[in-house]
């Protein structure tokens, strides 16, 4: 852990999952923008990237590339990435799609590498395949510094993983003071796991796909009781979801997925130079989870892994956002647009034809099928006619 420490003097990494993008395409990356983006956050002396061989249907690697590898210098910055376990058939899918990788990203070794979501079952199989034995391997090569993995699973199984695998340096959790007592998530089981074994942890998900961004009601009156009188200079609801996480003793790094320079501003303000949670502020966000609890809303992270292989073509995290804004603000002609927009071109909730492959992506196990049944009715839909 001191080593990582030693390594990451700042614990805000820069997720590269949710970029800025082109005309609401999430495969046309808005390279000027993240550029700029880039530049702000190295400025301000941080320097963790972190990307996968899916985001924004597989061009987050090569935007990194072209606007981070292309235009510093390699010390000037630390990259991670990850392997896609689930196109792996047999051990030389892991030979051509770690070369690939490093292609995409322009770089000759990635200082942080990870096996991609693992769960029991798909441990199993990286066991099997070999995928624990080649970032080993290539650890030794020095095509990676740091070997790990990501996981979506609970904590009997991170343990078993942990036990078997004593050589992994650090693991990703999802960790979020909303989920921190979750017995889908289970965010304080496995960080607590993760202490036993004295495994450092990188947090995703802090701000839980920003739902904890974007509060309302009761649970946002409670955050803003901790600044009276500071309207305009009050602290952001992110604020607190990313300090609770990087409060965590057993946590080195932060992850963050910023989709704008306004987002970035914000995270690198309070991150910048770190405090952890006051008592106070702890007692607040305990409160606000307990009006959180009380909010209807659908606790999708928008890791779109539902969306691939929908054969009705729904944009399920989008058609999710939209019912959690009509459910929080209201139904308004903003809340149609938006959900008229994401239907457009492809199925809207109405058309789910209840097959399941959705739920069997989802890390947060939602009943995918019935909560679209809820949007489609929340939006008075009707199944489109075929063309």
């Amino acid at each position: 852990m001191s080593e990582l420490r030693d390594e990451i003097t700042k614990k805000l990494g820069f997720g590269c999952m949710r970029l800025p993008v082109v005309g609401g395409d999430t495969g046309t990356i808005d390279d000027a923008a993240f550029c700029r983006m880039i530049d702000t956050y190295l400025e301000q002396g941080f320097t963790y990237f972190d990307t996968a061989y899916p985001y924004h249907n597989g061009k987050s690697e090569e935007a990194v590339g072209r606007c981070l590898v292309d235009r510093y210098p390699r010390e000037r910055f630390l990259l991670a990435t990850k392997m896609p376990v689930w196109l792996v058939k047999e051990y030389a899918d892991y030979e051509r799609l770690f070369a690939e990788q490093l292609e995409r990203c322009k770089v000759s070794y990635f200082d942080f590498y990870l096996l991609h979501a693992l769960n029991r079952e798909s441990a199993a199989e990286e066991e099997r395949r070999g995928g624990f034995e080649f970032i080993r391997r290539m650890k030794e090569e020095g095509k990676i510094r740091h070997i790990g993995f990501s996981f979506h699973d609970s904590a009997e199984a991170l343990e078993e993983i942990l036990k078997a695998h004593p050589k992994m340096e650090f693991v990703q959790l999802q960790i979020n003071y909303y989920d921190w007592e979750s017995e889908k998530v289970q965010s304080r089981k496995c960080y607590e796991t993760a202490v036993k074994y004295g495994i450092p942890v990188i947090v995703m998900e802090p701000v839980k796909g920003g739902t904890l961004a974007n509060m309302t009601g009761e649970a946002a009156q409670v955050l803003d009781a901790l600044s009276p009188g500071k309207e305009d200079a009050k602290p952001s609801y992110a604020s607190y979801a990313v300090r609770y996480a990087a409060s965590l003793d057993n946590v080195f790094l932060v992850l963050s997925g910023m989709s704008n320079e306004a987002q970035l501003l914000d995270n690198t303000s309070y991150m910048r130079e770190f405090e952890p949670l006051s008592a106070e502020e702890k007692q607040a966000v305990e409160r606000a989870v307990e009006e959180l609890a009380k909010l209807p809303v659908i606790p999708c992270t928008k890791c779109r892994y539902c969306v691939d292989d929908c054969p009705q073509k729904i944009l399920i995290p989008e058609l999710f956002e939209d019912y959690n804004m009509t459910v929080q603000f209201g139904a308004n002609d903003v809340n149609r647009k938006r959900y008229e927009m994401h239907t457009a071109g492809h199925g809207s909730a109405a058309d789910c034809i209840k097959c399941g492959k959705c739920e069997g992506h989802c890390p947060q196990h939602l009943g995918v099928r019935e909560l679209l049944a809820a949007v489609a009715e929340t939006f008075g839909d009707m199944p489109k006619k075929p063309e």
